[in-house]
């Protein structure tokens, strides 16, 4: 296996992180700095930061319904953070990506740093599906904009795939994107004088937010609700 793979597993870390991390000289292979793309084996002893790495064959991932009003942080700096919600056995897993706090909906957490890669790496792309309710009604030339050419932010241009969520309701849409850009949606709708008082995250890749998960409460993967 190779070493930054090895590294992203056994430690929760992204594999972005874990070369990182070789990078800087935290990793070591039987004591020594691994050289780049290094396959290593069972019998070799990896350290990060001085501890010891083993094999892990199996991870930890959940579904939480984020209320509104909570961080995506382990320091809230004052506010409420995701990991009130959660007992202590699951304060080490780690978010993948992140909602704004005065966001809610489907969050995921793991120690699985593969799949927090492959969720959140540009080039995978991973749809994720919104739930938006606007100040006001959207205008159908600002609907087009944004479906059609895109709304140029500071980071670059933004489009999304919007559709109403009931039928002659201009205020409540299901926005898709690919994309993960800071406040992207949010950031969207205010270039064109819109104020989204409402967000709330339904689905993320292959993840949906399970029907009937109230709010605050998590549900491990594969598991009944907690």
């Amino acid at each position: 296996m190779r070493i930054n793979k090895f590294v992203a597993q056994a430690s929760g870390l992204s594999r972005r992180a874990a070369d990182t991390a070789i990078e800087q000289g935290r990793v070591l292979v039987d004591g020594r700095p691994p050289i780049p793309g290094q396959q290593i084996t069972d019998t070799q002893k990896i350290t990060l930061d001085g501890q010891r790495l083993h094999a892990q064959t199996t991870h930890r991932t959940i579904l939480l319904n984020k209320p509104a009003g909570f961080v995506v942080s382990r320091n809230g700096q004052g506010s409420k953070t995701i990991y009130d919600l959660l007992p202590a056995e699951l304060h080490s897993l780690k978010p993948i990506g992140r909602l704004d706090k005065e966001s809610s909906g489907l969050l995921l957490l793991t120690d699985d740093g593969l799949l927090a890669h492959e969720l959140t790496h540009p080039r995978f792309a991973k749809q994720k599906i919104y739930e938006v309710e606007l100040d006001n009604p959207l205008r159908p030339l600002h609907r087009q904009m944004i479906s059609d050419q895109g709304i140029q932010l500071e980071d670059g241009p933004s489009k999304l795939q919007l559709e109403r969520l009931e039928e002659g309701n201009d205020i409540a849409w299901r926005v898709t994107m690919h994309e993960g850009r800071n406040r992207q949606i949010r950031r969207t709708f205010a270039a064109l004088g819109y104020e989204v008082k409402k967000l709330h995250r339904t689905h993320f890749g292959a993840f949906v937010l399970p029907p009937g998960l109230t709010s605050g409460a998590y549900q491990r993967h594969h598991e009944a609700k907690k």
